[in-house]
């Protein structure tokens, strides 16, 4: 029974990591209501296991080290695919081959466009503020599942990663993330629904389904694409 319960105990741990990552250590003490040293035995089993892996160190505000976090590895997400997912990728390459690819992106824009007709409400009732929208929408994907989260980026934001500034909406899980890998028309209706949600054309920048620990989407604010226009 204790090998049971540690087990379990286990793949909570990844679980967590897989809709929170990145995430330290503490933080993943306080969210799964267990101890450091528990947690930390769990990681290190973890990342022994291939199954996770170190980002870059975060600081923590005060002296000493900086705070490791962690996310899926390759390894990880695999893990945590079911074998429906194997299911409905083969029913997807049927219906590819059988019908064609143009049946594939009009099935994952129904899909998406699920969401988008339910979101699209919440978003209203924010009104038409860019970052009030991004934040009703990580509130409903976070509830849907997606471990969602923004922060502003950019030239005057808080990393620098762009010429523009703006709001990096991530994505931490991603239901479909296996079957995107080999078919993208799931991101890219995703990421079109996202654009007409919030107003503004958006950038997909990175994906789950290609590797990446977190499906990261730019979203650039109103101010600056008025300053844009202004300059031209």
């Amino acid at each position: 029974m204790p090998q049971v319960l540690e087990s379990r105990t286990r793949d909570r741990v990844l679980q967590a990591i897989g809709e929170r990552g990145p995430i330290t250590c503490a933080a993943l003490a306080d969210e799964l209501g267990l101890t450091v040293p528990a947690v930390r035995r769990h990681l290190d089993n973890l990342t022994e296991s291939g199954l996770i892996a170190d980002r870059e160190a975060t600081t923590t505000g005060g002296r000493g080290r900086p705070a490791r976090s962690f996310v899926l590895s390759e390894g990880g997400h695999q893990a945590l695919e079911s074998d429906y997912d194997h299911l409905a990728t083969e029913a997807l390459r049927f219906l590819a081959t059988e019908v064609g690819p143009e049946a594939v992106r009009k099935f994952a824009e129904s899909r998406v466009g699920e969401l988008e007709t339910r979101y699209a409400g919440e978003l209203a009732a924010v009104g038409t503020d860019t970052a009030a929208r991004v934040e009703a929408l990580v509130a409903a994907l976070t509830r849907d599942g997606f471990a969602a989260s923004a922060r502003p980026v950019g030239e005057h934001g808080e990393a620098p990663l762009t010429a523009l500034s703006g709001i990096q909406l991530c994505q931490g899980h991603c239901p479909v993330q296996h079957a995107a890998r080999e078919f993208p028309q799931f991101c890219d209706a995703e990421t079109d629904a996202f654009s007409r949600l919030l107003g503004v054309h958006v950038q997909r920048l990175a994906t789950l389904a290609h590797g990446d620990h977190v499906c990261t989407t730019f979203v650039p604010t109103k101010s600056e694409m008025s300053t844009e226009r202004s300059s031209r």
